[in-house]
């Protein structure tokens, strides 16, 4: 019996994990009124029709982060590179977070 108590108290924990590691990383709310200039590529939910630029929608917070942190510090390159680098020059890194949460979590 207490065996399947504990499993039970996992599985019960499992989802509230998951959604805590947003905040934890970032505020999805912050990030949606931090990022009205990447819908212009992006799209207004991280999924774009023009095949120029990715789709984020749903992509892990951290690869998110990482990718405008190296697009900020002119580590990554390609045509539009110059472009990224100009949106994010200004924004912090909790800024970044935070939209790297928003977009992870779109839907």
């Amino acid at each position: 019996m207490k065996k399947h108590s504990i499993a039970f108290l996992i599985l019960l924990s499992t989802p509230t994990l998951a959604s805590d590691f947003g905040d934890a990383f970032g505020d999805a709310k912050l990030g949606k009124i931090k990022s009205p200039s990447c819908i212009y590529c992006h799209g207004t939910n991280g999924i774009t029709d023009n095949t120029s630029y990715p789709n984020i929608q749903g992509q892990d917070p951290t690869y998110l982060f990482n990718a405008m942190k190296a697009y900020q510090n002119g580590e990554r390159a390609g045509p539009l590179a110059s472009m990224m680098q100009a949106q994010l020059q200004k924004l912090t890194d909790d800024d970044l977070k935070d939209i790297a949460v928003y977009y992870s979590e779109s839907q």
